[in-house]
């Protein structure tokens, strides 16, 4: 039964991707009602990381950003222009603490991050004017409730020339940053965790459709999908 509703929700992930009237709806989903994030799990105060980035920003004639993971399944924008692209110096990983999103206190998930080495390939967005502030309002809500990410303005290399585009990276010296887990735990994990937004295990299979869908092979998220599907997990 599991596998099959992640087999269907793949199925429209995909669409999504690539039909363009699909692609449209799918960019204004909306998610659920923002819930109270407990204090002791927020690191760093949000609304100042958010300051931070308007500030870095102006100057800046356009307001871009960069998807790695559910931004490129489930960017909830209406984006004014989308293109593929690579950022050089970060890469993805699963190695991220998710205690609100992908997971709870007793059960945590894992989400990706950008992490400093190699290279990364994805999809930048670049917001409409007219709605920048409230789309840039929605992005912070859903990826910062904790303040742990490094949200940052990255180069990020397009076929039509390269954009600076916020991204959320990681520090390695963050807590929520994971050393890289034994597959026993790795798949306890994709077995348990549940959090606001759904499992580390449907985060994974969505990520790993999208990226297929836009000709990016990942081959530590094609490793992982291959071993839940041994494990019966998909």
């Amino acid at each position: 039964m599991a596998g099959g509703r992640l087999r269907r929700a793949q199925a429209a992930a995909v669409g999504a991707l690539t039909h363009p009237a699909a692609a449209r709806a799918a960019c204004v989903i909306r998610p659920p009602s923002a819930t109270a994030i407990a204090p002791e799990l927020i690191a760093r105060d949000p609304r100042a990381a958010l300051l931070r980035l308007r500030h870095s920003w102006h100057g800046h004639r356009e307001r871009w950003v960069f998807g790695y993971a559910s931004l490129i399944w489930r960017p909830e924008f209406d984006a004014a222009e989308r293109r593929t692209a690579l950022v050089h110096g970060w890469h993805r990983a699963l190695r991220m603490r998710s205690r609100v999103n992908r997971g709870t206190p007793e059960q945590p998930g894992l989400v990706f991050a950008l992490l400093p080495g190699g290279a990364c390939r994805g999809m930048v967005y670049r917001l409409r004017p007219e709605h920048a502030d409230d789309e840039l309002e929605r992005l912070w809500a859903r990826e910062m409730p904790t303040g742990v990410y490094d949200a940052r303005l990255l180069p990020c290399r397009t076929p039509q020339g390269t954009v600076a585009a916020l991204a959320f990276t990681l520090s390695r010296r963050s807590e929520a940053c994971l050393p890289h887990l034994p597959d026993e735990e790795l798949l306890h994990i994709l077995r348990h965790a549940q959090g606001r937004y759904g499992s580390t295990l449907e985060y994974l299979s969505e990520t790993a459709a999208a990226l297929r869908a836009h000709g990016v092979r990942d081959r530590e998220i094609e490793r992982l999908i291959a071993l839940s599907r041994r494990h019966g997990l998909l």
